[in-house]
């Protein structure tokens, strides 16, 4: 399963919790005013159409919502010590990777399956009790075995290994109420923490990584609960080859896009089309303003019309904004902004979006990632630009209903 990583002893706090059901990304009121004119018009100004969403999102009532947030429960675990003492760049820190599952300490049988429905990461000092800057976080993963997820389901469909990713910017993710995504109790997933510093030479500071997974068992959810499927799209600069364009053996500009930038790796992470290109999603960035287009219909691989419900965002210091295009469309579907600390490099806010109605995807269209970089630096910094895209899944909300009627 996960043998290949080195398992450090865990610090574990299971409770229960309730939460607000409001979730408002750093844009605050400007945001909520804009998704309020956007519901007001019938979803057409932001995201072109609600489509079917809305009706299934209505079924939920406000008592509903509250008897699933009352049911959620939360594991913790803190990271070992980290000790920072110099200078390190992003992907280029202490880490550590370790094993979890979740609800240990429920019985066997009617708590078998569990609905993830957040995950948060916080920077804590040596003793875990007080909070740390957070220019220390570089990210914080969690991800699953595929072809145990796939058995232990008893599924054949395809997954993403990666649930989620939180890092500068954004260090909490909350799903709207009634969705989550499914996992069996018996599953082993990694948890990888890694640290940061770009600002200080020689700190000499003490810190951890406080991660805590929210869920809830399938036995208290009446069966309303809705399945979301992680899908990640991913900047990439292209390092060897003659076309920018991921996985597409003749791109059209007017149907695909100009494609990416050709830039030089940060690190030796490389992707491969199958198509003589070679891809980087780890890349420089040399001072002044840099636009790049990735094409990601491939890496999404949107299986069927769909909506996505959530989306988190994971850049680098020096980003302006992500945004999601849906080409074929030639809308907008989610645009991200990031703000800087204020006289030190970092990110200090990163958008995200929530939606219990969601936005339509289809998977005859052609979708593209545009990241901005403003370097002010003075020097070649390193960049990424994802979006994870978290997809109602209504395959695995059919195979959870048969399991669920099987006793499972």
């Amino acid at each position: 399963m996960f043998s290949r990583y080195l398992v450090w002893p865990l610090s574990h706090e299971v409770t229960n919790v309730a939460r607000s059901e409001a979730t408002i990304s750093r844009s605050g009121l400007r945001r909520l005013s804009i998704l309020s004119l956007v519901a007001a018009v019938g979803c057409a100004v932001l995201v072109g159409g609600c489509g079917r969403a809305g009706a299934a999102a209505a079924e939920l009532s406000a008592q509903e919502v509250a008897e699933l947030r009352a049911a959620e429960r939360s594991e913790t675990v803190l990271s070992k010590v980290f000790r920072v003492d110099q200078k390190y760049r992003s992907m280029m820190g202490p880490h550590e990777i370790v094993e979890l599952q979740l609800g240990s300490d429920l019985s066997e049988g009617s708590d078998d399956i569990l609905w993830i429905t957040g995950y948060r990461a916080e920077m804590v000092s040596a003793d875990g009790k007080r909070p740390m800057p957070q220019e220390f976080m570089c990210h914080s993963n969690l991800d699953i075995d595929v072809a145990s997820h796939q058995e232990t389901l008893d599924v054949d469909i395809s997954f993403s290994p990666r649930l989620f990713t939180l890092s500068q910017g954004q260090l909490e993710i909350d799903f709207p109420s009634g969705y989550g995504i499914p996992v069996h109790r018996r599953e082993t997933m990694a948890l990888t923490t890694q640290v940061l510093n770009l600002n200080h030479d020689a700190p000499k500071i003490d810190v951890r990584h406080r991660v805590t997974v929210t869920y809830v068992p399938d036995s208290a959810t009446a069966g309303r609960m809705r399945a979301l499927q992680p899908v990640a799209a991913y900047g990439l600069a292209l390092t060897e080859g003659e076309s920018g364009h991921f996985g597409v053996e003749a791109p059209e500009e007017e149907v695909h896009g100009p494609g990416c930038l050709v830039e030089q790796p940060a690190s030796d992470h490389s992707y491969e089309d199958g198509l003589g290109r070679v891809f980087t999603g780890h890349w420089q960035v040399p001072p002044g303003r840099q636009e790049n287009r990735t094409l990601v219909t491939h890496l999404m691989n949107v299986p069927y019309e769909t909506e996505m419900h959530y989306v988190a965002v994971h850049l680098h210091p020096f980003a302006e904004s992500l945004e999601l295009r849906d080409l074929t469309a030639d809308k907008v579907l989610f645009r991200a902004e990031a703000s800087q600390f204020p006289g030190k490099i970092g990110l200090a806010e990163v958008d995200h979006f929530s939606d219990p109605d969601g936005v339509l995807v289809y998977p005859d269209h052609e979708y593209e990632l545009v990241s901005v970089y403003r370097n002010t630096s003075g020097e070649t910094q390193d960049s990424m630009a994802v979006m994870y895209i978290y997809l109602r899944d209504r395959r695995v909300e059919e195979r959870i209903a048969e399991l669920r009627g099987r006793g499972v």
